[in-house]
């Protein structure tokens, strides 16, 4: 059976050495402060945001939710954005996604200052990502690397194979294991023979919400498997996209879901935040 990388206990862990890092800062006269803005009434949304707004306040960092009517025209959005940019408590912002339909996704993330998007989706972030230079990570990819770390497993060397695409995910997973000298593959929905692809992973990263796509007889032995994927079943219960009984028999090494990427996601948004307070200092 694999051994559990467990996004609990290591998020736990990177919490208190941000506590620790808040609190250095605020000795400094600098209080890290984070806005997250929730546009509509999405239930998952309004949870990720609680989360959020609740992390902020166990590690000391300022936290401002702004709440706005899913009918909030872009203009509106995007002045408020404006505001927060200049406004000195806020060193990062964050704009919940998804949107309402109305709303330009591109144009809002790209309206969010360079040195305030903790969430490192913006074209500048992702450009400095590609080439290597610094960036704001994105919060779940990096999560998933701190994950690498903590267990003691070097990409360097290593096929890494990430199935999903995304932005948010999969495009800056397979970027981060690529600097880490691993060699890389991407598959996606159009990829001829996943199985195939991904039975060649020493690192398995699945990220694109289906759930229990990848199966057991898909990954081969010793693999590290990363589920990114968080799916409710009708009867409901949560699955990732990864079959975890078949494959943690077959994996060196295996995130459950939930209490594996989930949780460190949202510590990575506050090192991120109290990164971004340290370069404005």
């Amino acid at each position: 059976m694999a051994n559990i990388l467990d996004g609990k206990k290591i998020a736990a862990e990177v919490r208190e050495e941000v506590k620790r890092e808040v609190q250095e800062l605020k000795e400094r006269g600098v209080t890290p402060g984070l806005a997250v803005i929730l546009v509509g009434d999405d239930p998952a949304s309004q949870v990720y945001v609680r989360n959020k707004h609740r992390a902020c306040e166990e590690v000391g960092i300022y936290s401002e939710v702004h709440r706005l009517a899913a009918s909030t025209t872009q203009e509106e959005l995007l002045k408020l954005i404006d505001q927060l940019n200049r406004d000195p408590r806020i060193h990062g912002i964050l704009v919940q996604l998804p949107l309402p339909d109305h709303i330009d996704e591109k144009k809002v993330i790209d309206s969010i200052a360079l040195d305030k998007d903790v969430d490192g989706f913006s074209p500048s972030n992702v450009g400095n990502l590609v080439i290597g230079d610094k960036c704001f990570y994105p919060c779940t990819p990096h999560g998933c690397m701190v994950l690498l770390d903590r267990a003691g497993i070097d990409p360097k060397g290593k096929k890494a194979v990430v199935v999903g695409r995304s932005n948010i995910v999969g495009k800056p997973m397979a970027m981060m294991l690529l600097a880490r000298h691993a060699t890389v593959t991407i598959c996606h929905s159009r990829t001829s023979d996943l199985a195939a692809e991904c039975r060649q992973a020493d690192i398995l990263v699945a990220a694109v919400g289906k759930p229990e796509l990848i199966t057991g007889d898909m990954v081969k032995e010793g693999a590290v498997v990363i589920d990114v994927g968080i799916n409710r079943l009708p009867d409901g219960r949560l699955v990732g996209d990864v079959h975890f009984e078949s494959v943690s028999k077959k994996a060196s090494w295996i995130t459950p879901v939930p209490g594996g990427v989930g949780p460190m996601t949202i510590a990575m948004l506050l090192k991120n935040t109290v990164e971004a307070a340290r370069r404005a200092c």
